[in-house]
């Protein structure tokens, strides 16, 4: 049985805030208490509070605030002697470092932070690092790695009836199970992730899962109409609480069923909004997977075809650098799929663009 979703990332004096608070009233309400913890000299109540500075800003998609704020809050942890605060800023540089694609980085500092948390005997943010390390072998494509790992962290959350975490890792493996084709294991995943968050009241997560399901609903079963549904659903969320990231994946996939469907213009349209708010935050992944939909999509709507491969073949030189393995492999299905690879036989045709 699961209890109501918390968000552990919020602590001392901010213990009291909501995992669907708004990022903007976080970063409001963690500023004041951070100022607060520093004239009285408080550095445990400084880390705490600066680790949820930290993470407004970097879910509010901005990087430099971010980076600062996590290093200031571990360097507080560390005048204070409390492994367990090192550990929390820690997990949120490495998630950081994930988000901004600078993936050996992020492994590093998620290493560290299980270690720590181990260390310091807190068992949920050992969790959360393990977790992180987990999804960034998994936005790389690594599934052979890390998805006994994800069973394993779902097991644990299940136990322990944390339902944000049992979430994530439904979330992952569902999408794990959808990029390997099995579409109906997948839906039934995402299912689920979106009955516990609604029960437990993790908006978020009930967003992420919402649009993990309308992208089967699309790819599986053709179902434009319902797909949009569950993506303005979520999009509600992502704009309630600010949540910058989401949103921009929203948009994204947004634009992925509109291209399923034939509607080129519009998802041209989705697509260059959602590369616009990647750029906007840093965030090289999402840029990526957005120039792949906008150059099919405008190769869709009659671009020169020299125009369209060059791209492409920089796209998936830029993906190879960032260490994208799956990514690398959409572009290549997008090759084939265009007719610009020499190598595909006639009438192959790549899946969409996910």
């Amino acid at each position: 049985m699961y209890g109501k979703a918390v968000a552990p990332e919020y602590q001392g004096a901010l213990t009291t805030l909501s995992v669907n608070s708004s990022l903007v009233d976080v970063l409001a309400a963690g500023n004041q208490r951070l100022r607060a913890a520093e004239r009285a000299g408080e550095r445990a109540e400084a880390a705490r509070s600066g680790l949820a500075v930290a993470e407004a800003h970097r879910r509010l998609g901005q990087v430099r605030e971010a980076d600062r704020a996590w290093k200031a809050s571990y360097r507080a942890a560390r005048d204070a002697g409390d492994i367990a605060a090192m550990a929390w800023a820690l997990w949120s540089g490495g998630t950081l470092a994930r988000q901004r694609g600078a993936f050996p980085l992020a492994r590093r500092l998620l290493g560290l932070a299980a270690e720590l948390g181990e260390h310091g005997g807190d068992v949920v943010v050992r969790g959360y690092s393990l977790a992180g390390l987990a999804e960034t072998g998994r936005i790389q494509g690594d599934y052979e790695a890390v998805g006994l790992l994800h069973e394993q962290l779902l097991a644990e959350a299940r136990r322990r009836g944390e339902a944000r975490h049992t979430v994530w890792a439904l979330e992952g493996i569902a999408q794990m199970h959808r990029n390997s084709g099995a579409y109906d294991t997948a839906y039934a995943l995402f299912e689920e992730a979106a009955e516990i968050a609604g029960r437990a009241e993790d908006r978020r997560g009930h967003a992420w899962a919402l649009r993990g399901l309308a992208d089967i609903v699309s790819v599986r079963d053709g179902d434009t109409e319902r797909a949009l549904a569950l993506l303005s659903e979520a999009e509600t969320t992502c704009r309630a609480m600010s949540l910058s990231s989401a949103l921009a994946y929203n948009h994204k996939m947004r634009g992925n069923v509109l291209y399923r469907a034939g509607r080129h213009a519009e998802a041209r349209d989705l697509y260059e909004q959602a590369l616009a708010e990647f750029r906007a935050m840093n965030e090289p992944r999402g840029e990526a997977l957005s120039r792949l939909g906008l150059a099919k999509s405008l190769a869709r709507l009659g671009r020169d075809r020299a125009q369209t491969a060059a791209e492409l073949a920089e796209l998936a030189r830029q993906l190879e650098r960032i260490g994208l393995r799956h990514a690398c492999e959409m572009v290549a299905r997008a090759q084939e799929e265009l007719g610009l690879d020499a190598g595909a036989p006639d009438g192959a045709a790549a899946e969409a663009v996910r």
